[in-house]
């Protein structure tokens, strides 16, 4: 059910949707679809939006639009599904970088969309349209596995809250069966996931991203799973669409706002690798928290006329091609073994936070000294963690979600 009670916020406040960003424009575009969606819910309060990378605007000019407005109160919320690095520590970095050199201006950060029962819900409506538009009606839901694939990130938090969501995806509909996968930093990577899944012996497998929006990894995902389909045609593999901008989503948004307008913004810090021993990660206690995608701030512009047509494949990651189509090419720094993101740079998400999030009134906050990418520990892994490779091929689109 979506939520009638409309949000009351204090004069001249303001919303700021915080994304990463993307060299995908379609991706990027969808991102611009959420916060305008977030607009028609919440009229006549002030919504901008900004990108930490590779995409216009950033998030300070987003701010900046806003101060612009009159507003003085800010409620920033992260566009992200799950507490990782960036929303742990590059937002709350750049946020408070912001609000450091504007003391007339107060900024609010919320906490990520998480595990919320909307958005299961949500989850739940984009494989059901998968399973309705299946070749094969007659595969009963007992005889299907559920593959949810999640982005993947170092911080094992992360990774847990994706196999918590499959579980409920699981249980609630009632799949035969339910694996979790992974499109990189982690293990294991979508094409071994589908290798051992087929072997469980199911009639059908549905391959969905648990991502906001579409691009590289989301294409990658897809391609793989059709890869998959040709190795074993004996069984109907399916791609479900992700999530976009499902209303429930929109409805999360708006609960995250509420929840920092009573005081309840609070990530939850039990299983957070910066403050506790988390098996395995013990070394990444007390990090410090630090922004590194400052200097890629709106990089990614002057790719108009890719031959990728705004669906950014990460052909552009190459300099010859970009040489060959006279396009900008940037270079950018590797932490590798940790894998390539899908908007064109690879680096480590091994960050701390600051769960004050300019909010002295908030939470606590952490002061861990000298930053640092920390190596992932399971970086030689056979089942990963390097990112889905690029399948060669045009790349499935048939799935992908327009709604």
């Amino acid at each position: 059910m979506s939520i009638s009670t409309p949000l009351t916020l204090p004069p001249n406040t303001g919303i700021m949707l915080c994304g990463h960003g993307s060299r995908n424009q379609l991706a990027v575009g969808e991102f611009a679809t959420l916060a305008e969606r977030l607009r028609e819910k919440l009229p006549g309060i002030p919504v901008e939006y900004g990108y930490l990378e590779f995409a216009n605007p950033v998030i300070h000019l987003g701010l900046d639009r806003l101060r612009e407005q009159g507003v003085e109160k800010v409620f920033a919320v992260p566009g992200m599904l799950f507490a990782a690095g960036h929303a742990k520590n590059d937002i709350p970095s750049v946020l408070n970088t912001y609000a450091a050199s504007h003391d007339d201006f107060d900024i609010t950060y919320g906490r990520e969309l998480g595990v919320d029962l909307k958005m299961i819900r949500a989850a739940g409506e984009r494989i059901e349209q998968a399973i309705r538009g299946a070749p094969d009606q007659s595969i009963a839901r007992h005889e299907t596995l559920l593959m949810v694939v999640g982005r993947g990130s170092s911080d094992p938090d992360a990774n847990s809250n994706v196999a918590k969501i499959m579980r409920m995806i699981w249980e609630g509909m009632g799949f035969g069966w339910g694996e979790v996968c992974y499109s990189g930093v982690t293990f294991p990577l979508v094409t071994p996931a589908l290798d051992h899944a087929v072997k469980l012996g199911y009639r059908r497998i549905v391959v969905f991203p648990y991502f906001l929006f579409t691009g590289v990894l989301v294409n990658r995902i897809y391609a793989a799973a059709d890869e998959a389909q040709k190795k074993y045609p004996g069984v109907e593999i399916l791609n479900a669409p992700y999530l976009n901008d499902h209303p429930l989503v929109i409805d999360t948004v708006v609960e995250r706002l509420e929840e920092m307008l009573v005081g309840q913004n609070l990530m939850n810090c039990a299983m957070c690798k910066y403050r506790e021993q988390v098996l395995g990660f013990e070394a990444e206690i007390g990090m410090a928290q630090e922004s590194h995608h400052h200097h890629v701030e709106g990089v990614g512009g002057g790719l108009e006329n890719c031959p990728c047509d705004g669906d950014c494949d990460a052909s552009c990651r190459d300099e010859a091609f970009c040489k060959t189509h006279d396009l900008p090419w940037t270079p950018l720094h590797s932490h590798e073994p940790h894998g390539d993101h899908d908007h064109g740079h690879s680096h480590s998400h091994s960050h701390s936070h600051d769960h004050a999030l300019l909010n002295k009134k908030a939470g606590h906050s952490h002061d861990h000294g000298d930053h640092h990418h920390h190596p992932y520990p399971h970086a030689n892994h056979p089942l990963g963690p390097v990112t889905l490779p690029k399948i060669q091929g045009k790349l499935a689109q048939s799935q992908r979600n327009k709604g």
